[in-house]
């Protein structure tokens, strides 16, 4: 487990240390998701690729042209099971 303690900047930012970023592989761009679980924050990197989520949409018979970014977002949800 690890633990660090943070302090919340005047704009409610928290930076998560390097050894947090480099354990979960979030890089600039990465999608990360918050949840609460009481009294505690838990945060996800989201599972997100793009490949193969375009690729299973893809499989139910629309091209990768009609696929909208709701049905994406929704699929990345899915696999993440938000």
């Amino acid at each position: 487990m690890f633990e660090e303690e943070m302090s919340v900047g005047p704009k409610g930012q928290v930076v998560i240390p390097v050894a947090l970023r480099k354990t979960l592989k979030i890089t600039p761009g990465s999608k990360v998701i918050f949840k609460v679980d009481g009294d505690r924050i838990i945060l996800e990197k989201l599972k997100t690729d793009s490949v193969s989520i375009f690729r299973d949409i893809s499989k139910k018979g629309k091209s990768i042209s009609e696929i909208t970014y709701s049905e994406y977002k929704d699929e990345v949800f899915k696999r993440n099971k938000l």
